[in-house]
């Protein structure tokens, strides 16, 4: 019963976004990182006061709201998402003159470092507080393995997702799909080959990118890919597959998406589809409208 009750509050409190922080006293040990999203706020909450006067972020200005501080709580507001590689120094001082040095860095969409509302910081690892807010913490990250190796087990059986891993990797002759239309893409950083399939054998349609990165420097990454109704914006079922988790500076790498062609179907009818593709740092690098009689004719 009591660990049902301790699954429970953690279930509540990993969609209020709560976290905890455990502060080091080793000296070489780096500033916590905090993740923050633009005009979302985040609460940091600690065991003892703070001292506002000496609470202060650094080069703040035209990027976050005026820090907030004061009893036991500071609160900061980007006014936008950061950049990639955005970090801002944030320095608290508590009412006993510890002072407690964080990083504010930019939160991932639907990635492991998703935005934080609410940070509980302590000092004592050993203290009650502290170790009842750890235990929350390890019942949310057990929780969410067991639900990602769920999600895992379903696709190795999904039909969809062993077609877009045979297209992901180079492999269309052996699926039943073939080539209807095609266009190239000069994006920022990339240039994209979008390819749509169709099957004369299964109700199902298909999208190949085969993407070259054309950054000089940095590796591209993709955030998510959306596919959703024009009219009302209305989510759909697809599986997805990448070549590889990123493309290296002047690498290619292919992204397939298979979608049943039930998708296209509403209670009003036909529908069309839209298919976004989002790098890392939240640009669009693709958009497509997709029509059921483009495909099947």
């Amino acid at each position: 019963m009591l660990l049902t009750t301790a699954e429970a509050i953690a279930r509540e409190q990993e969609e209020l976004a709560i976290r905890t922080v455990l502060l080091s006293e080793h000296p070489s040990d780096s500033a916590p990182s905090l993740y923050v999203k633009g005009k979302v706020a985040t609460v940091l909450r600690f065991e003892t006061s703070v001292d506002p006067a000496r609470t202060r972020m650094l080069a703040w200005e035209g990027r976050f709201e005026p820090l907030l501080a004061g009893g036991r709580k500071v609160v900061v507001e980007p006014l936008r998402d950061l950049g990639e590689d955005e970090g801002v120094p944030l320095l608290v001082t508590l009412s006993n003159g510890k002072q407690v040095p964080f990083l504010l860095k930019p939160a991932e969409e639907g990635g492991r470092n998703a935005v934080d509302q609410q940070v509980n910081v302590f000092e004592d690892p050993r203290g009650y507080d502290a170790m009842y807010s750890t235990l929350m913490d390890s019942l949310k990250q057990r929780r969410a393995l067991e639900e990602e190796n769920q999600r895992l087990r379903e696709e190795e059986h999904s039909a969809d997702h062993a077609l877009a891993t045979l297209l992901a990797k180079g492999n269309l002759k052996h699926t039943p799909f073939t080539r209807r239309q095609g266009w190239r893409l000069k994006e920022e950083g990339a240039d994209i080959l979008v390819e749509v399939l169709s099957s004369k054998t299964l109700p199902k349609m298909a999208v190949l990118f085969t993407l070259t990165n054309r950054d000089a420097k940095k590796p591209w990454r993709m955030m998510e890919a959306r596919l959703s109704t024009v009219s009302g914006g209305n989510s759909r079922a697809f599986a997805l597959r990448m070549q590889q988790e990123e493309i290296a500076p002047g690498a290619m790498g292919r992204i397939a998406v298979v979608a049943d062609d039930s998708a296209f179907q509403s209670p009003q009818g036909l529908e069309q589809l839209a298919l976004e593709l989002f790098r890392s740092d939240g640009l669009s690098q693709a958009y497509l409208v997709l029509e059921q009689r483009f495909i099947r004719e």
